[in-house]
């Protein structure tokens, strides 16, 4: 289970059942689900169901993103794909855009992962066309490793994929 994490603006609880009704202001934005695998969000029921299905417990967990601890703005995804190589996925609401929450949250994330986790590796897979993703992820130290031809059947149709990845000994680099 994944700790609270507390970062300058934001704290990082692990999400649940019950920040479905934040979750849905978001997920059923066109704006801000437009790069992501599945489409608008068409109901409350919906985003439960996704929560549940894909977000808590299991292979991976999420926290939500929060502004000092109360209403779901977003989530950074997490997922083992093999011992100690993790996939991070993150969302956050068209409301707070542009102010680089987004960033810090993911941080935080990635700190807890190679540190108390001790993952050697961590990859996003983004859609090419998600400059402002692609741009943080950079600025994070992540390097393009792939791209992948029509790697995605999505909402907007047949996407290719960007994959880039973070290696435990570049982090630390960065970090000293």
């Amino acid at each position: 289970m994944l700790p609270t994490l507390k970062t300058d603006r934001l704290v990082l609880r692990l999400l649940d059942r019950e920040d479905a009704n934040d979750a849905y202001r978001f997920l059923s934005d066109e704006r801000v689900m437009r790069y992501w695998s599945s489409g608008p969000h068409q109901d409350i029921a919906e985003t439960e169901r996704y929560i549940l299905g894909n977000c808590t417990g299991g292979s991976h967990e999420s926290w939500a993103i929060t502004e000092a601890g109360g209403a779901a703005i977003g989530w950074i995804n997490l997922g083992e794909r093999r011992p100690r190589v993790y996939e991070t996925g993150y969302i956050l609401g068209v409301d707070w855009w542009g102010r680089g929450l987004a960033r810090e949250a993911l941080e935080a994330g990635l700190g807890y992962v190679f540190g108390s986790l001790g993952a050697r590796r961590i990859f996003a897979d983004t859609d090419p066309e998600n400059v402002a993703s692609i741009k943080m992820l950079e600025g994070l130290g992540f390097i393009r490793e792939g791209y992948l031809r029509a790697e995605w059947e999505t909402h907007i149709g047949v996407r290719d994929s960007l994959i880039f990845g973070l290696l435990r000994d570049e982090w630390e680099t960065q970090r000293a």
